[in-house]
């Protein structure tokens, strides 16, 4: 998990994407407060860890899914047939 982010966040500064970039800080802040929750048993970490992981890997996908152009989604306007 870390690696894939570490990987990423190099890509997003070759590119200059700051918004990425200061996702993928975020993300890695929270992954070691997570760990730390674990490892103190802190549930209000492992919680917000927990919510923090769905929304992470619900963007990733919907990411793809736009790049794919999977289902309705596309980069490019279509027009539609009125």
């Amino acid at each position: 998990s870390q690696v894939s982010v570490l990987e990423r966040q190099i890509f997003d500064f070759l590119g200059y994407q700051w918004a990425p970039i200061l996702a993928n800080f975020i993300h890695i802040i929270v992954v070691i407060l997570g760990l730390f929750g674990t490892i103190q048993y802190r549930p209000r970490y492992i919680t917000g860890y927990a919510v923090w992981l769905i929304l992470w890997v619900t963007w990733n996908v919907f990411v793809i899914c736009f790049y794919l152009e999977a289902g309705d989604l596309s980069k490019a306007l279509k027009e539609k047939d009125w």
